[in-house]
Formats: structure tokens, C-alpha cells, sequence
């Protein structure tokens, strides 16, 4: 008989995982299964005449059974205005209109590949996990474009290629909610914390650059620490590639580069007049007193990216000959609503579950609750965020989407830690750093088996776990990292993004 092999304990847990999640439903019967839930929970909570008292408002508040007439009411007359009016359906198909644009003519791409072929040898593996991190403007098309990428890079500077390959897969996943730019990761998230925070205060608004400072920060330091994670652990452990695979890279022809240099240049003129409109005396985008807190530049900054992908991304498809035409611009737009179908459908059935959880007051009763909890234990410091932190890691290993989980997270924490205090923005942060530290390691992402697949062309005997044992190093140092830059803002006051601090 051949001899079983020997599981080691973290082999087994992450098996555990792999079990678990594999049980769960798809995200979009999941939020089906939660909405139902709501609807059965509030009827039978109901029966009880549980009350409470919001802070804030006078009288107590009780919660609504959405199994009896005026529950019928809201379902029936709210589903449109539910799906329709969710912050984050506008604000990211808008946003995407021009990144897809972007993508679709192959301007993403192009600058991509030019940034890690051009990068000095010395730098190769900072441009990989740079790159890498700022290539989530192209969502989730940047986990198949950048890792085998990075290893053909490698390869031919005669490094190990699995390294090249960790450090994109690394930058890409575990960096997935860092960048210098604004994302559509940013118009979504910020967009469920808004929905989420108006149970208790319509008159808070979450916008995609409440993040910002703190996200720009995070490229710098996370670029640092996954190179020095690649060169000092994941390398020496892989040692000298023995192996006869061998993969060229295509050459970036002098029409795309000469064509990216034009959109650069059209990205900064576009920037420049932004700019000028910014500083003249009294500019329509700056608030009352010449800020940029609650101003209509941060109001709008969503029309403002689009305009300025729709800027970059025409300019490279005319001289690429790509866009020969006015129509090309709506066909490739409308190639790219396309692949976002899967998002939209999802946000049909989050916005249901959302709403129905505020009618109900089943979102305000728990968040109010949580948060006497944790003030009769003297638990309401940094220790309490930390710990929900360390939750969402943790949940992030059965649930991949960001979207999905926040938007099951957002209407129960975010509620709950406003009424400790709690800046929606700081909260929607130290959600982001625990999301985005494991999407390396969860066997729920499933561009965890097309970068396996990448894996296989270098190490035919590869298997998961050698993937996981690769990225593990990674998620946890990035981790650290994220939590210690959390933590450095937090104590010296910086701000987290434009007047966004930890406490209202």
C-alpha cells in the first residue's frame, strides 16, 4: 500500500476553509437567503415587542415586522427605488465607463507592461509589486495580466520566475485596495458605507476619496515590504530554477509606446486645467472657505475620473487606430457594462437585503445594542477596531467578493461603531486592510486557480499548497504592515483622506 501523506496543520486548516467556503452559497443567493432571513427574523422579533431607545432620537423605537401589510407594502413599492437609488450601482458603473474604456483599447495593459520592461534591473521586483498594486484600476483583469507577466520578466533576467510571479499575484491581491488613483474599489465601498450609515444619519456622506491619503501611503510602504518579502524569503526559499520552460515576452511596438506617451500627455493637460480650475480665486470646485471638505470637487471626483480616463484611453485608442470612429468609444464602453453584468446583478439583491434590514430596524437595534455592549465592558478603543479587523481577515477567507462582504459587514459595524464615535471613513479603512491582506491565501478567490495555472507552466508538480506556502509570507507581513500604518495614523492624527479623521 503507498504511504498517505502527511497533512500539516496549516494544510488541513486552509482544507477546512476550502470546505466551508465551497458550502456557501453564490454571493447573489446569499444576499436572496439574507434577505428572506431579515423578513422571517423581523416578524418573529416583532411578536416579542422588543424596543429601544436611538441615540439621537426621542421615544423608543421598535422593530417592524416585514411579514404583515405595511411590511408587504415596502417590499412590493421599494424593490425598484432600492436597486435603483443604491449609492454604489451609479457611482461604480460610471466610474468603470472609463476605466473599461481604458482597458479595452489596451491602454491599461500597455502602461502595465511598459513599467515592469522598462524598470532598471535593480528596481525589477519594487516596479512588480508597484505595478502590481496600482493595477487594480483594471480590477480583476489585472490578476491574469500581471503575474505571468512578472515571471516571463524574471525568468529572462535569469531570477526564479515563480518569485516574479508571487511578487505580481502579491501586489495585484494583497495590495488590491491601495493606489495612487481613484478605483472603482473606491466608488463601491464608499458608496454601501453611505447606504449603511443612513439608517442613523442621512446627512453623512462616504465619498471615494475619504480613503485616499491613507490608501496613496500604503503603494509606498506595501512596494518596500513585498519586495523585501520576495528578495529575502520567497527567492532564497525557491532557490535556483532548474526547470526548461521558457516564455517570451511580446515586444510593446513603437505605435503603442508612442501612443502612450500621447495619453500622458492628455492625462496631464486634462490634470493641469483641473488644476487651474481648482486655484482661481473663488473656483466653483472648492467649498465656502477655499477647502476641499464637503467642496463639489470631492462631490464629484466620480464625473472627474471618468472624464479623465475617457481622456487617456481615447487618446491611445485613436493612435493605436483602435478607435477609428465616434461609435467605437460606446462600443467599447458598452463591451465593458458587459463584464460588469455579475456586479449589477449582485447589487440587485445586496440593495434588497440592505433595505430591508433598515426598514425593519433590525440594523439599528443591533448596532445599538453592540455598542451599549462594548461601552459596559469598557471596550470601545483602538482595541475594538483591531479586533474587527482581525474578524474580517478572517471572514475574507470564506467570502473572496469585497462587495459581498462589506456589504454585509457595513450595515451592522458601521452603525454600531457611529455610535462609539466612529468616522464611517475610518471604519470603511480598517475594513479595507483586513479585506485585501488574505485575498492572496483564500481559496475562495478564484483567480487563486488561474495563477496556479500560470504556477504550472514554471513547476508541473505544483500544487495549491505550493501557491499558498508562496503567498502566505505576503499576507502576512502585508497585514502587519496595513495595521501599523492604520495604527501610525491614527495616533499622530493624520488625516485618512480630505478632513476624514478617526472619531466624528
Amino acid at each position: 500500500m503507498a504511504p498517505r501523506e502527511r497533512k500539516t496543520v496549516m494544510t488541513r486548516f486552509l482544507n477546512g476553509i476550502e470546505t466551508a467556503g465551497n458550502r456557501l452559497p453564490d454571493p447573489f443567493m446569499l444576499f436572496v437567503m439574507l434577505a428572506v432571513a431579515v423578513i422571517i427574523l423581523s416578524a418573529i422579533i416583532s411578536l416579542f415587542d422588543v424596543t429601544f431607545v436611538q441615540p439621537g432620537e426621542e421615544g423608543e423605537v421598535a422593530i417592524r415586522s416585514l411579514i404583515s401589510g405595511e411590511g408587504l407594502e415596502f417590499i412590493l413599492t421599494s424593490m425598484q427605488d432600492n436597486f435603483v437609488g443604491f449609492a454604489p450601482l451609479g457611482n461604480v458603473l460610471a466610474i468603470m465607463l472609463g476605466i473599461g474604456l481604458a482597458d479595452k483599447v489596451g491602454l491599461l495593459e500597455t502602461a502595465i507592461r511598459s513599467t515592469v520592461t522598462k524598470a532598471p534591473k535593480t528596481m525589477v521586483t519594487y516596479a512588480v509589486i508597484f505595478v502590481g498594486i496600482c493595477g487594480n484600476l483594471a480590477s480583476d483583469a489585472a490578476f491574469v495580466i500581471i503575474p505571468p507577466l512578472a515571471a516571463m520578466v524574471f525568468h529572462n533576467l535569469g531570477r526564479h520566475p515563480l518569485a516574479g510571479l508571487a511578487a505580481g499575484f502579491a501586489g495585484v491581491g494583497g495590495g488590491f485596495t491601495a493606489n495612487f488613483m481613484i478605483s472603482g474599489a473606491d466608488a463601491l465601498l464608499s458608496g454601501i458605507s453611505t447606504e449603511a450609515i443612513r439608517s442613523v444619519n442621512p446627512d453623512i456622506v462616504v465619498t471615494p476619496v475619504d480613503n485616499w491619503y491613507f490608501m496613496i501611503s500604503c503603494v509606498v510602504v506595501l512596494t518596500v515590504v513585498g519586495a523585501l518579502v520576495t528578495e529575502k524569503i520567497v527567492e532564497p526559499r525557491l532557490g535556483k530554477y532548474e526547470g526548461s520552460a521558457r516564455k517570451e515576452m511580446g515586444e510593446i511596438t513603437s505605435l503603442e509606446y508612442k501612443a502612450l506617451k500621447f495619453a500622458a500627455f492628455a492625462s496631464l493637460a486634462y490634470i493641469a486645467l483641473l488644476l487651474v480650475v481648482i486655484f482661481l480665486p473663488n473656483s466653483p470646485l472648492m467649498n465656502e472657505d477655499g477647502g476641499l471638505a464637503g467642496s463639489p470637487f470631492l462631490a464629484g471626483v466620480v464625473p472627474i475620473i471618468l472624464f479623465l480616463f475617457i481622456t487617456a484611453g481615447v487618446t491611445y485608442g485613436v493612435k493605436v487606430k483602435k478607435i477609428t470612429s465616434s461609435s467605437d468609444v460606446g462600443s467599447y464602453m458598452g463591451s465593458a457594462m458587459k463584464d460588469m453584468s455579475g456586479f449589477i446583478v449582485l447589487i440587485f439583491a445586496a440593495s434588497q437585503f440592505i433595505a430591508y434590514f433598515e426598514w425593519s430596524n433590525l440594523g439599528s437595534w443591533i448596532a445599538v445594542t453592540g455598542a451599549d455592549t462594548l461601552q459596559s465592558i469598557g471596550l470601545t478603543g483602538i482595541a475594538v477596531i483591531l479586533g474587527f479587523i482581525l474578524l474580517t481577515a478572517i471572514l475574507n477567507l470564506f467570502i473572496f467578493s469585497g462587495a459581498a462582504q462589506w456589504a454585509l459587514e457595513a450595515p451592522i459595524f458601521i452603525p454600531m461603531f457611529y455610535y462609539l464615535g466612529y468616522n464611517p471613513a475610518f471604519i470603511q479603512v480598517a475594513y479595507r486592510i483586513a479585506d485585501s491582506s488574505t485575498n492572496v491565501i483564500t481559496p475562495m478567490n478564484p483567480y487563486l486557480i488561474v495563477v496556479l495555472g500560470f504556477v504550472r507552466d514554471y513547476d508541473k508538480k505544483a500544487g495549491m499548497g505550493t501557491l499558498i506556502a508562496m503567498m502566505l509570507p505576503y499576507s502576512i507581513f502585508f497585514l502587519l504592515t496595513f495595521v501599523a500604518m492604520f495604527l501610525l495614523f491614527y495616533f499622530l492624527g493624520i488625516p485618512y483622506g480630505p478632513g476624514i479623521e478617526p472619531h466624528l
